[in-house]
């Protein structure tokens, strides 16, 4: 990380991790559910210094405030909120966006939605859709509702390896880094992980919403990147996006499950060159103002 600004938004302070600041190029990298910007290291020293990434910390995560109030700010709507807020800190009208898992949906929620579908160029959706594995997210939102205690660091070194093995890690140096920013140490001298135990309270309650429709509202260039073995974003799922949306990138990730890492060169090449690629404006919709324009100039 290059350099850390902190930002408010109403109470609850937000840490954004940036790496190659002056850089011309922009992404919004943003994490998944109990992860934390720190986890696009890699992505950035393998994009390149022509790239700055911003990866912000979401709140209840990482360096960012915890909330007093989850069932208020646990919440995609909440996200959204802080998603804007930092667009408009950072002075980005319209910007590509990474983001794994929950960071994901919250660029679909956001490129999506009338009144913020123009801030975000291009979408890169890595191992997450508008239709989840019921399995995978019950397995997700069981491990995360209960506090982890660990005596001894070497116990959460462990269950931490276990636990991300689907992120398809193979690097020792990568390891490290993950378990020292996903440690925090507990007034009577034992470890947990370094988020909220109430993020979890999320899936309780957020409100559920038809997310094939917030789909088929994305105007914007889309990727998807599914890990081999995900559980919770079927290769079905992959297809049924692509047949809504024919030039959908994808790409299938050997070795992953849920989520890759997306810290080498194969995994973020196929990123940079979707980045990069020129293409067509979405067609104007067909609206009676549209119709005057044509006809009147």
């Amino acid at each position: 990380m290059d350099r850390l600004e902190t930002l408010k938004v109403r109470e609850l302070e937000v840490a954004v991790r940036i790496w190659h600041p002056e850089a011309t190029n922009t992404v919004v990298a943003w994490h998944g559910l109990a992860r934390h910007g720190g986890d696009f290291a890699q992505m950035a020293r393998v994009l390149g210094p022509e790239w700055r990434v911003i990866a912000p910390d979401t709140p209840g995560r990482g360096l960012s405030s915890w909330s007093l109030y989850p069932a208020h700010d646990y919440l995609y709507s909440h996200y959204m909120t802080i998603a804007i807020a930092i667009l408009d800190h950072f002075q980005l009208e319209n910007v590509d966006w990474v983001g794994t898992s929950m960071g994901g949906l919250l660029g679909m929620l956001l490129a999506a939605d009338p009144n913020t579908r123009g801030r975000i160029r291009r979408l890169v959706l890595n191992d997450v859709g508008p239709e989840l594995s019921r399995e995978g997210l019950t397995e997700l939102a069981t491990y995360f509702a209960i506090p982890y205690r660990f005596s001894r660091f070497s116990q959460l070194d462990a269950e931490l390896r276990s636990h991300y093995s689907g992120f398809g890690i193979d690097d020792e140096n990568v390891w490290r880094e993950l378990v020292l920013s996903s440690a925090r140490r507990l007034p009577d001298g034992s470890w947990s992980y370094h988020y909220d135990p109430r993020i979890g309270e999320q899936f309780v309650h957020d409100t559920p919403r038809d997310t094939w429709a917030d789909w088929d509202a994305i105007e914007c260039p889309l990727m998807v990147i599914r890990g081999e073995d995900s559980t919770l974003l079927s290769r079905e799922s992959v297809e049924s996006m692509a047949e809504r949306k024919p030039s959908l990138t994808t790409l299938e990730v050997p070795g992953c499950g849920h989520a890759p890492m997306l810290d080498r060169e194969s995994q973020v090449a196929p990123v940079r060159e979707f980045l990069q690629r020129e293409f067509e404006p979405a067609p104007e919709k067909q609206t009676s103002t549209s119709w005057l324009r044509r006809l009147f100039g």
